[in-house]
């Protein structure tokens, strides 16, 4: 039986990470625009760019100027608009986009996780959870 640790968990995300990108490019989108937009439609309201682009840097412990450029993509593509205060939103293409994106990447995410039990499940989730609250909570500290 294969342990847990550092590289199986990034085999694990790089691998779902591609087949994502894969499933997303075929509709023009980046991985982080996915996201972006993912963010956006999940949010209660309006966002002001920068938000939108800092919850990307912030999550994917990315290049913060990577983020702004896929919130930038997404507003070019007609994916999103701003509203009367400056605030993004999602358009009605963005929503359209996200709802088929979605139905596609969990009909992939289906078959990956085809024949894993709730319980195997529930416990793996538990552990990537703490994981990474203990990881955020490392990157929280000065550098050493």
């Amino acid at each position: 039986m294969t342990s847990v640790n550092g590289r199986v968990i990034g085999l694990a995300h790089h691998a779902g990470r591609a087949v994502a990108e894969r499933v997303v490019g075929r509709h023009g989108l980046s991985f982080l625009g996915h996201l972006a937009l993912r963010a956006a439609i999940t949010q209660d309201g309006p966002l002001a760019p920068e938000e939108l682009a800092g919850r990307l840097t912030h999550d994917l412990k990315g290049d913060h100027t990577l983020s702004q450029q896929a919130v930038d993509s997404l507003t070019a593509q007609g994916y999103l608009e701003y509203d009367d205060a400056w605030l993004l939103r999602p358009t009605d293409a963005g929503r359209d986009l996200f709802a088929t994106v979605t139905t596609e990447v969990a009909e992939v995410s289906a078959r990956l996780y085809a024949g894993l039990s709730e319980e195997e499940l529930a416990v793996t989730g538990r552990v990537l959870e703490l994981v990474t609250e203990r990881a955020n909570a490392e990157l929280a500290e000065p550098a050493a």
